[in-house]
């Protein structure tokens, strides 16, 4: 078993370098810690370890182990979300990270409303276009931008993409520095803040913080490889 107090602090190092490589306080990026797969007396290691930002894909396997955990634990929602199980997440996650179309931000603000909740979204960009993922297309999101900005009970916290699979996390930089400068243009454009971009896993997050990642989304580098899953590890 990977010594996990260990393995996060070498992660929270890492995460603390690159933000001052590229002139930026280290505590404007946060390490959002992929518990994917990993039961609850793993993942109370971390919350032992004294953090407590987690992030979950499978809302069934979230609502097992969440109340499993201490309290204090944050969730964010990282999976694909369909509108059917909407309800369930905001109930569970403070934050969705995949809201990939106009439809389903419009239900989430819906659902929201009833529950009295204000949760963060990002927006899922899919600016490769590529079709084994989902998310806005760069000219349907500013052209959306207005009335996802008009929502009263969702809180737009910024971007987030999954760039396409590559072997160096060098290669990687071009798409997220497009996220980045997709987001200044959106900032500009509309007068409207959008702080936050969610990318960078645990083969990349380095580059994505260096290109202006303000949250990253790093589980194997902490807890060791997932048993059944392949290249890019979370």
């Amino acid at each position: 078993m990977a010594d996990i107090a260990v393995n996060l602090r070498a992660v929270r190092q890492r995460v603390d370098q690159a933000a001052e490589r590229s002139g930026r306080d280290p505590s404007a990026v946060e390490l959002l810690v992929v518990t994917k797969t990993w039961p609850p007396d793993v993942i109370a290691e971390v919350l032992e370890a004294g953090h407590q930002l987690l992030g979950e894909n499978k809302l069934q396997e979230a609502g097992a182990k969440i109340p499993e955990l201490h309290a204090s634990a944050r969730w964010h929602f990282i999976g694909h979300l369909q509108r059917n199980k909407a309800r369930k997440a905001l109930a569970l996650f403070e934050a969705i990270h995949s809201v990939d179309s106009l439809r389903l931000a419009h239900h989430l603000d819906r659902v929201a409303g009833e529950l009295g909740l204000r949760p963060l979204i990002y927006l899922q960009v899919n600016a490769a276009g590529e079709q084994s993922k989902s998310g806005f297309g760069i000219t349907e999101l500013q052209e959306a931008l207005p009335e996802l900005f008009a929502l009263k009970h969702v809180q737009v916290a910024g971007l987030m993409s999954i760039p396409p699979v590559v072997e160096s996390p060098e290669d990687a930089r071009p798409s997220f520095r497009k996220l980045r400068e997709l987001r200044d243009g959106l900032e500009e454009s509309s007068e409207v803040p959008l702080p936050g971009l969610s990318m960078g896993m645990s083969h990349d997050f380095e580059v994505a913080i260096e290109e202006g990642a303000t949250i990253v989304r790093v589980g194997s580098a902490i807890f060791g490889p997932r048993r059944g899953v392949g290249f890019p590890p979370s």
